[in-house]
């Protein structure tokens, strides 16, 4: 474990004067349960912590790199950016996913590639390098993931923090009902179920979409309708978020 930590420490810039605050990081609940006897802790109160960094680290990067924008537009950026797909993303791109603590069952069952745990466990990395090296330190770890994804977003445009709400906007603003969301069928064993879901707007449906849990399948429907309506008004930005321009 010590030679793995010293390589994620090489990807990240950041070598810890405390180790064990590294090691907490990367231990997911389940290894920690499994292996009670070593007295380990599980990364949950970092992931707390790292949770209300990584928000002030957003507020202050789109504040920086948007200095023109609204709230209501920096709300949405900072939603986005904070999201668990777009943190399991950044996660992946430190390969994160390597270094995790993972039990037994959770990692059978794909628990490594799970975006809720790849989202905890930046958090919690982030809240290490905090508690170790201060806020700045953690700041420079999120720039550069930070600088990748939104500094090629022209300030011209607006970024909808996912494609479900921009619907029930689009709707609203129609004086139209918010769109009703149907799950026709679901396939496959439980811990790896496929949801195919339906957008309707009345009886009426719009779209049509399949996703590994209900919500991922809803916002792909919502994108569907949502491209429909809006054509080559939309750049996608991630499987859940788009620009849309002004």
């Amino acid at each position: 474990m010590t030679a793995n930590l010293a390589q994620l420490e090489k990807a990240i810039g950041v070598h810890f004067r405390d180790q064990e605050l590294m090691l907490r990081a990367l231990t997911h609940s389940s290894y920690a349960y499994e292996n009670q006897p070593k007295g380990l802790t599980d990364n949950e109160v970092l992931e707390f912590l790292g949770d209300s960094v990584v928000g002030l680290v957003l507020a202050d990067f789109f504040c920086a790199t948007y200095p023109g924008a609204a709230e209501g537009e920096l709300s949405k950026y900072k939603a986005a950016a904070a999201s668990t797909l777009s943190l399991s993303q950044f996660a992946k791109k430190i390969k994160l996913d390597k270094y995790i603590l993972l039990g037994i069952g959770e990692e059978r069952s794909g628990g490594r590639k799970k975006r809720t745990i790849l989202a905890g466990a930046l958090e919690a990395l982030v809240g290490a390098v905090y508690l170790d090296q201060g806020y700045d330190r953690a700041r420079r770890l999120l720039l550069p993931l930070l600088d990748k994804s939104y500094k090629k977003v022209d300030s011209h445009k607006f970024l909808i923090n996912n494609y479900k709400s921009a619907l029930q906007e689009h709707f609203q603003k129609k004086n139209l009902p918010a769109p009703v969301y149907k799950t026709l069928t679901s396939v496959g064993p439980d811990h790896k179920k496929t949801f195919f879901v339906e957008v309707r707007l009345g009886h009426y449906p719009l779209a049509k979409a399949k996703g590994f849990s209900k919500k991922s399948a809803e916002q792909k429907a919502a994108q569907i309708a949502l491209r429909s309506l809006l054509g080559k008004k939309m750049k996608t930005l991630t499987s859940e978020t788009f620009i849309l321009k002004k």
